[in-house]
């Protein structure tokens, strides 16, 4: 892309992390988390699952074992000292502690643990003997029954079952310490691998919206330098992905922009160039024809009754054309930049009574300007404006006309005039277009005594003070214009050159 003013803040406005690329981040991370998460939560079901079952199934198997060798041995009724022993035989420290319980010789029930301070009948649930003494079918065959359960805390788990007839009842409780420290770790595990895939979704996310936002930034760094006005502006164009296509259409756009642009100014280029060429040389006839018209207005007195009234719409006709033609030089002046300041410092209000008086305004017009409003300005460029503003006001406003003069004798504040009448006010959809050149809102006339320039020529005298002129409505009803101008214009040439426009102001019909 060319270079040119303007790429460097581009940096402040768009910063590095910028909505895009949080919302790409986010994206990748919230698959990557939960895709994690997912397949650790399935893993970790599996794995516990596994650990449990094999933990579980080794246990019960080998109580089932030794229960039958060493308790199917003990007689019907087997003392208390024999279960006892039995007991201990069955279960140990290292693998699991045991309780057996049967009937005596006496007819008591006893109940040996292998170890009374680690498990005793009381660590079993209710539901787990009930099932472990429940007889299934007719050949009074008992099951294996087994739970898992917490005692302090710590996973155990419980089993029983009861020799077939007549034999003694086993309990037995296995520790489940070891498989829940495994399965604590795996978890860990697994949590850290999480982790690190949601790291690694970030680092590819910040990848990724690294490669497809460079060229989004510079689409918008080189739309931002169009819209300037450096219409030469292209972007460098590599790869045949839809980011680059997106690049040539930027760049084919650009170059339409610019050639349609290039011709709209040869076009307006010749448009002025025309414009003032017709003006220059319509003066020569016309200074002719002015000479002509102004001996036949002199003698029309003296003329035939039936002439008389054609001489006069001649002159009148001539005069009109003499200062259409002064409008358009002075607006090829202001268009090709010519326009020059003869400045001088004013009383403002006098400046605006003399302008009123040379045109016999002061009856129509009330006028409220405090004396010692001075400013430094252009004496004939500000009796143009207030010609203007006045004369349309007049001519299309109501009365009464009144002209307001505001200002802080000579302190640095602008100037402000308004000018305000009574008439039906502007409509809101002329509002926008009253300092257009050439527009006109009323068209019901068929014919208007103005040229449409007169507003478009007093705003551009404000502009080249540097200040401005707006049209407003008055909420009592009429039409309100404001002139502001600095009390020192931003360009001032203290220079003898010849400035254009018409001495009368030519109080325009732009309304």
């Amino acid at each position: 892309m060319t270079s040119g003013p303007g790429g460097g803040r581009w940096g402040s406005r768009f910063p590095r992390w910028t909505s895009l690329r949080l919302r790409l981040v986010a994206v990748f991370a919230a698959v990557a988390l939960t895709a994690a998460v997912s397949v650790s939560g399935i893993a970790y079901w599996l794995n516990r699952d596994a650990v449990l079952t094999r933990a579980q199934n080794s246990a019960l198997n080998d109580f089932r074992d030794s229960l039958q060798r060493n308790a199917a041995l003990l007689p019907v009724a087997p003392t208390c000292q024999s279960l006892q022993t039995a007991a201990g035989r069955i279960g140990g420290p290292d693998t699991y502690q045991v309780v057996l319980i049967s009937t005596g010789p006496d007819g008591q029930e006893c109940a040996a643990p292998s170890n009374r301070d680690v498990f005793t009948l009381d660590d079993v649930p209710a539901t787990l003997q009930k099932a472990v003494n429940t007889v299934h079918g007719n050949d009074r065959k008992y099951h294996l029954h087994w739970e898992r359960i917490s005692l302090q805390s710590r996973p155990y788990l419980v089993a029983g079952a009861r020799i077939n007839g007549d034999g003694p009842t086993g309990y037995m409780l296995k520790s489940l310490d070891a498989e829940r420290k495994d399965l604590n770790s795996l978890a860990w595990s697994l949590g850290i691998s999480t982790l690190l895939a949601l790291i690694g979704a970030a680092l590819l996310a910040q990848a990724a919206g690294a490669a497809v936002l460079r060229p989004v930034r510079r689409l918008g760094e080189a739309a931002q330098r169009l819209g300037e006005g450096h219409l030469d502006t292209r972007l460098k164009v590599s790869g045949t992905d839809e980011l680059a296509e997106m690049s040539r259409t930027f760049n084919n756009a650009a170059e339409a922009l610019e050639n349609r642009v290039e011709e709209l100014s040869a076009r307006e280029a010749a448009s002025r160039r025309f414009v003032a060429d017709m003006s220059h040389e319509l003066r020569t006839p016309l200074t002719a024809i002015t000479a002509v018209s102004d001996v036949l207005e002199d003698e029309a007195e003296a003329l035939d009754p039936m002439i008389a009234p054609a001489v006069r719409l001649v002159v009148s006709e001539t005069r009109r054309l003499n200062e259409l033609v002064e409008t358009l030089m002075e607006v090829t002046r202001f268009d090709a930049g010519t326009a020059k300041l003869r400045v001088d410092e004013v009383d403002v209000g006098e400046q605006v009574m003399a302008c009123m008086d040379a045109r016999a305004w002061l009856d129509s017009v009330e006028l409220d300007a405090p004396r010692g409003v001075l400013a430094t300005l252009d004496p004939r460029r500000l009796d143009v404006i207030m010609a203007n503003l006045i004369g349309n006001a007049l001519k299309h406003g109501g009365s009464p006309v009144r002209v307001t003069v505001r200002g802080d004798g000579e302190g640095d504040g602008d100037i402000e005039v308004a000018v305000t009448d009574h008439g039906p006010g502007i409509p809101e959809d002329v509002l926008p277009h009253v300092f257009d050149r050439f527009y006109k809102a009323d068209a019901s006339r068929a014919r208007s005594e103005g040229s449409g320039l007169g507003l478009s020529i007093a705003l551009e005298n404000a502009h080249i003070h540097g200040g401005g002129i707006t049209a407003a409505n008055d909420p009592s009803g009429g039409a309100v214009f404001t002139l502001r101008l600095p009390r020192h214009p931003r360009e001032e040439e203290a220079s003898d050159a010849v400035n254009g426009g018409s001495p009368d102001g030519l109080p325009g019909g732009t309304r």
